[in-house]
């Protein structure tokens, strides 16, 4: 990767694809849920909207610990959630812009607690940061770059060199 032309994924786009995976992981959960659990799962799902509530163990399973252990192998094996490919982002080691270590992957995860208290403040910090880091990526020491589908911030040579 060329370090003169990094551009950083800003706020808006990683919430989008925030947004993307979530609906995925929706979408892949709630026919599971419906064959084990039935209607009544999504009727006490609207009343308990609640992170730490969980209706039996195949939903904590099903909806919280298969969901981020893909998460995080993806963050690891391809730098990406299908969200974040979506976008054209990537999560990189901030040091090397390499790939992340597993250590990265999993402090990232467990310190989204970090940006979200108080009042998701180390998300939206990600808005103002000059390299566009929430406060999980400052502690996991990683970057979340934005590839652009044009090549218009390489210079001809590079694109030329990378064609020959």
């Amino acid at each position: 990767m060329n370090t003169q032309h990094i551009q950083y994924a800003g706020f808006w786009r990683r919430l989008g694809a925030t947004f993307t995976d979530a609906l995925l992981v929706v979408t892949l959960t709630a026919p599971l849920q419906y064959l084990i659990y039935g209607h009544d799962y999504f009727r006490w799902l609207i009343r308990n909207i609640d992170l730490f509530n969980a209706y039996g163990v195949w939903d904590a399973i099903i909806t919280r610990i298969i969901p981020l252990l893909v998460i995080v192998a993806l963050w690891h094996l391809m730098g990406s959630t299908p969200g974040k490919r979506l976008f054209h982002c990537k999560i990189v080691d901030a040091a090397t812009l390499g790939p992340l270590s597993w250590r990265q992957c999993f402090t990232r995860l467990f310190t989204y607690a970090a940006s979200i208290l108080p009042f998701y403040l180390g998300f939206l910090w990600i808005g103002w940061d000059k390299h566009k880091q929430g406060f999980h990526d400052k502690l996991a020491h990683t970057l979340v770059l934005h590839s652009p589908d044009d090549y218009g911030t390489e210079s001809l040579s590079d694109l030329m060199a990378t064609n020959t």
